[in-house]
C-alpha cells in the first residue's frame, strides 16, 4: 500500500496553480507516484485520514466516483 509522502506533498503544493486542495493533492498523486488509475488513487486516499476528509467533502465513496471526478479533473 502507498504512503502519502507529506514533506513531498507540501513541497508539491508550493508549485501547484490549483486553488482546490483535493485537485493539488491528485494532482500530486498523478505526478509523483504516477497513479491514474481510479482504483489505486481511490484506495491509496482511503487509507489516509486527512484525504478521507477531502473524499467525503466532494462525496466521492467509491473508484467509480473517483473515476466521474477524473473524467472532470
Amino acid at each position: 500500500m502507498t504512503r502519502i509522502e507529506l514533506d513531498e506533498y507540501k513541497e508539491h503544493k508550493k508549485m501547484s496553480i490549483r486553488s482546490d486542495s483535493f485537485e493539488r493533492l491528485i494532482e500530486f498523486m498523478k505526478s509523483y507516484y504516477n497513479m491514474h488509475n481510479p482504483d489505486e488513487l481511490f484506495d491509496t486516499l482511503k487509507n489516509d485520514d486527512t484525504a478521507i476528509m477531502m473524499l467525503n467533502k466532494c462525496s466521492i465513496t467509491s473508484a467509480a466516483s473517483m473515476n466521474q471526478f477524473l473524467d472532470r479533473f
